[in-house]
């Protein structure tokens, strides 16, 4: 059997859209290497963040990951001491260029900074208006209704699933987990399939003493698993920008292997072919290693 990968690119950023998406876009399309880029939509504040200093673990991660090398002092200021550039408006071409190379599209989120931020707290009135907004830009630039979500942050919870249910969405991956479910959350069943993100991001390995760059690619190797779908989460910020050659070494490694790269969407329509084998599982709040913070995961 041979070991299946599916590539979920998270695009948080102003300047990663710019400059990581078309980077990204031109690697997978070297390796032939399928991906879904989930794009944020609406105005990047990304230096609201600072308030997550609070978090545990958060000075930690950023002593480790080099925040500043990595996104750019111009995006640390974004919606603090600098205007918040919208996304949407300023990089459509950018996005629709993804569309017409042959790679799937969906949303990570209107505003990045408040979803990951404040979800938790949102009334389900708070969460359909920030996901109405991130689904109305979508269309806008595609022409299109989007079909698929990953949360910012993976942060999700029942109202925020609910959402995606009323949306109408064919599949999500908000969590973190070992293999794709439909959501269980405080009792309630959802009906949008999940399907998790199951290897860990770069930025959770970075900088730590046991996994200096001549070893991320190795010990992602050895993660990858015949039995199970491999899903890794990138970022347009790291892989298609500061870790971009390590990225490349990946994908390399992967052709050596033989690993076959697959399309989320063609997953979910699968597993959707037979709904009643897949699996109902809990979701709940937990820690993962290398990360700040809580992050929505498929219960143990």
């Amino acid at each position: 059997m041979p070991i299946r990968l599916a590539l979920k690119i998270d695009v948080d950023t102003d300047r990663g859209t710019r400059e990581g998406v078309p980077n990204l876009v031109a690697d997978c399309r070297e390796f032939a290497a399928p991906a879904c880029f989930l794009f944020s939509l609406g105005p990047d504040q990304t230096g609201r963040a600072i308030t997550r200093v609070l978090r545990p673990g958060f000075f930690q991660k950023v002593s480790r990951t080099s925040v500043v090398e990595i996104y750019g002092l111009r995006t640390l200021l974004n919606g603090t001491l600098l205007p918040a550039p919208h996304i949407g408006r300023r990089n459509a071409a950018v996005m629709r260029a993804v569309r017409d190379a042959g790679f799937e599209v969906g949303i990570h989120c209107y505003n990045h900074y408040r979803w990951q931020d404040y979800v938790q707290t949102m009334s389900l009135a708070e969460i359909a208006s920030e996901f109405d907004a991130a689904r109305t830009e979508f269309r806008r630039v595609f022409g299109v209704a989007a079909h698929t979500a990953g949360a910012a942050g993976w942060q999700s919870n029942g109202r925020s699933r609910e959402v995606y249910d009323a949306a109408g969405m064919l599949y999500a991956s908000d969590t973190r987990g070992r293999s794709p479910f439909f959501p269980r959350v405080a009792g309630r069943v959802f009906n949008t399939l999940e399907i998790p993100s199951t290897l860990p991001t770069f930025d959770e390995l970075m900088g730590r003493s046991e996994f200096p760059d001549t070893e991320i690619v190795p010990h992602y190797l050895s993660l990858l698993r015949a039995d199970r779908l491999n899903v890794f989460t990138l970022h347009a910020e790291i892989e298609g920008m500061g870790r971009r050659a390590l990225f490349r070494e990946l994908l390399a490694g992967c052709r050596t292997l033989g690993v076959q790269f697959v399309r989320l969407d063609e997953i979910a329509r699968d597993l959707l072919a037979n709904p009643a084998v897949i699996p109902v599982r809990d979701q709940v709040m937990a820690e993962i290693d290398g990360r700040s913070g809580l992050v929505a995961t498929e219960a143990a």
